[in-house]
């Protein structure tokens, strides 16, 4: 049942001119480059998934985890992976969507119309391909483990997970589309795979990795899209009412215009509406959500002297400097800030006459976290305190959107009420989407309201906080749509492994390295909406934390390799000791310390328990007598954590803490007897 170390388990890979740890490395950057490509793209043509982003992690961990667990079941290269990759790359392609705004309990801003297949049926169908496309790499790479020692093999694969984030940062960073990333992927398979026969090889490698390039080469051409590490962008110059208009779609779902200043306060008067609440005309002004310029260009117009405009997204920031009719932009009087909203509040020192959110709604998620939105931390209470500090002596501070529900526009408005100490100015432009203004002041002398508003109505859920940013959930629970769904998946994992992998008392042993890899999804999850909170919910700082994951992984596994580290106990002791550490640290006191600072107190607090976690299990699975099944039952546990994530909409991203260790301590109790006992 078990697989001997050191010795080959298929007659192919003898076959193969890379070396084992080369290959190694290359199976590994390209198992972790495809994964994040795979959720970037279907993200960007199936809507469904800017709100699910962890469904296609969710189905990348079961397929690697199935890939690990099929070493040594079939003596066959996994050619299946680039066949179902074309066959994903059609349906994408062919069948794109967009979805309902409300649904059970889950606010959507998106468009109101549904395009493509229903919910129910293209999300299996990414889900399992998902699955079946990564446990080709994964295979590739579990079947170099037993050539290695455990843990020299587990530390190439970390070298090789880095090397891809890496890769795919820096596509990120030169905008680079698609079809760069089909190139990689067709390489990556030529390699790797090994060419017998031939005409197999040829049939079921060459013809779908050149299959998925061409499709990606053509959406890339016709699409006229540029890609920003967020989003897939596209523009449709037009003219309206004898105006030149840019419409701006992002990831196919209109998302903003622009349009002259002078046009847009006569068509919709929310736009104008902040200055004639604000009890001066602002000189100095703060507009988050500037995007492609039209309310930078209404600032300039009301005499603004000097705007900052801050825009998460710096092809939008491009795309308003070419397009935009007013080029505000080009204005000496304005200055561009490429970071999160948040982020800027929390670092700069300026101070403002007027603080604008301007329509900042991301319509995506941050990867890696389950429901947490490029622009959850703007909304919270906390963020409304920040905002207030940076405000002049008689300045004002306003938000507008459509806001679909009036209890959304009551929880905000409330929001702001406890953050500033009076009622807001709450103007309801349109009852058709909600369209409103939220407007107060430094004090209340500071705003010129038309009428009082009246109070949150009976029922408005209470304002959103750091912990709990979830501003579009209604209630502190787990929507029945996400419950079925993960419901569905787990069952479907549990099929799957039992088909590929055969009887579960394979990974009966492993079950303590299974609960390890859960209690690790759930750690990793708090390190990126942490950090999230305390730097930005950029791409940058994003990549920069899964990074920093995997090399404080690395220096566990290399420590663990050179070093006699203390028994078992005593690591669980260390682990559950930086669990508490982290709990105990408000992100309050965090976000108070200046920036560098910040940096080494957050890194502490975040990568202690993490480096632990690994010391554990770096000890742990270079004693096991299987090394893929034991690999294999653990990424399984980090597919479980993925689902777990979500208690997060109950209990908080703090909360989370909590549960890990209860996970871990049941982890330690399941420990086999030799492996617990002291050294």
């Amino acid at each position: 049942m078990t697989l001997q170390a050191h010795k080959p388990v298929d007659d192919g890979e003898k076959a193969h001119w890379l070396a084992v740890r080369p290959r190694l490395v290359l199976a590994s950057a390209f198992m972790l480059f495809l994964e994040l490509a795979l959720i970037r793209w279907t993200g960007s043509n199936i809507v469904h998934l800017s709100y699910f982003t962890n469904f296609v992690l969710l189905g990348s961990f079961l397929g690697i985890g199935l890939g690990f667990l099929r070493v040594g079941r079939s003596r066959r290269q996994p050619y299946y992976s680039p066949v179902v990759l074309a066959v994903l790359a059609i349906v994408v392609l062919a069948f794109p969507v967009t979805v309902d705004r409300d649904t059970e309990g889950v606010l959507y801003w998106t468009s109101l119309s549904t395009t493509g297949p229903p919910a129910w049926l293209i999300l299996p169908v990414i889900f399992c391909a998902a699955a079946l496309v990564l446990m080709g790499p994964a295979e590739l790479v579990g079947r170099c483990f037993p050539e290695l020692p455990r843990l020299e093999a587990y530390r190439y694969d970390l070298i090789g997970s880095l090397t891809g984030i890496a890769a795919f940062t820096a596509l990120s960073f030169l905008s680079a589309p698609p079809v760069f990333w089909a190139l990689i992927a067709a390489v990556c398979y030529g390699v790797l795979l090994v060419p017998r026969p031939r005409s197999l090889y040829l049939g079921l490698v060459t013809v779908p990795s050149l299959a998925v390039v061409g499709l990606l080469l053509t959406e890339t051409l016709t699409a006229g899209a540029v890609w920003s590490p967020y989003y897939k962008v596209t523009a449709k110059p037009m003219t309206v009412l004898g105006v030149p208009v840019t419409d701006i779609a992002v990831n196919g779902i209109p998302h903003q215009q622009a349009v002259p200043a002078a046009a847009r306060l006569r068509w919709e008067a929310q736009y104008g509406l902040p200055y004639e609440r604000a009890s001066k005309p602002p000189q100095d002004v703060l507009i988050v959500g500037a995007g492609s310029g039209t309310d930078v260009a209404i600032a300039l117009s009301k005499g603004a002297r000097r705007v900052d405009a801050v825009e998460i997204d710096p092809k939008l920031r491009e795309l308003g400097g070419s397009v935009h009719p007013d080029r505000p932009y080009d204005d000496p009087r304005v200055t561009t800030h490429i970071t999160d909203g948040r982020a800027f509040l929390e670092r700069g020192g300026a101070a403002y006459d007027l603080i604008l959110f301007a329509l900042p709604d991301s319509l995506t998620l941050v990867s890696g976290a389950s429901s947490l939105r490029l622009e959850s931390y703007l909304f919270t209470e906390e963020a409304m305190r920040a905002a207030r500090a940076h405000l002049k002596p008689g300045g004002t501070f306003s938000m507008y959107n459509y806001y679909r529900e009036s209890w959304l526009v009551d929880r905000l408005a409330a929001t702001m009420q406890r953050a500033f100490g009076h009622k807001p100015c709450v103007d309801v432009v349109s009852t058709a989407g909600q369209q409103a203004v939220i407007t107060a002041g430094l004090t209340a002398a500071d705003q010129r309201c038309a009428a009082e508003w009246p109070g949150a109505a009976a029922g408005t859920p209470p304002p959103a906080d750091d912990d709990r940013p979830f501003l579009y959930l209604h209630d502190a629970t787990i929507p029945p749509l996400y419950l079925v769904t993960l419901g569905l998946i787990l069952a479907v994992s549990l099929l799957a492994v039992r088909v590929v992998a055969g009887p579960y008392r394979r990974m009966r042993p492993y079950s303590d390295l299974f609960l390890l890899g859960v209690a690790f999804m759930l750690l990793e999850t708090k390190s990126v909406t942490g950090f999230a909170l305390l730097f930005g919910t950029t791409w940058v700082v994003n990549a920069v934390v899964f990074a920093g994951v995997l090399v404080a992984v690395l220096a566990a596994v290399e420590i663990t390799r050179r070093f006699r580290t203390p028994p078992l106990p005593v690591m669980y002791a260390v682990l559950l000791a930086g669990l508490a550490l982290a709990w105990l640290v408000p992100n309050a006191w965090l976000l108070s310390l200046p920036v560098p600072l910040r940096v080494l107190a957050a890194v502490t607090v975040a990568f202690l328990p993490i480096f632990a976690a690994n010391v554990v299990f770096a000890k742990r699975f270079a004693e096991t007598a299987d090394a893929t099944t034991s690999f294999g039952a653990n990424l399984l546990g980090a597919m479980v954590g993925g689902c777990l994530e979500y208690a997060a909409l109950v209990i908080g991203y703090k909360g989370l803490l909590v549960v890990a260790a209860l996970l871990y301590v049941g982890a330690f109790a399941l420990l086999p007897r030799r492996s617990a006992a002291p050294a």
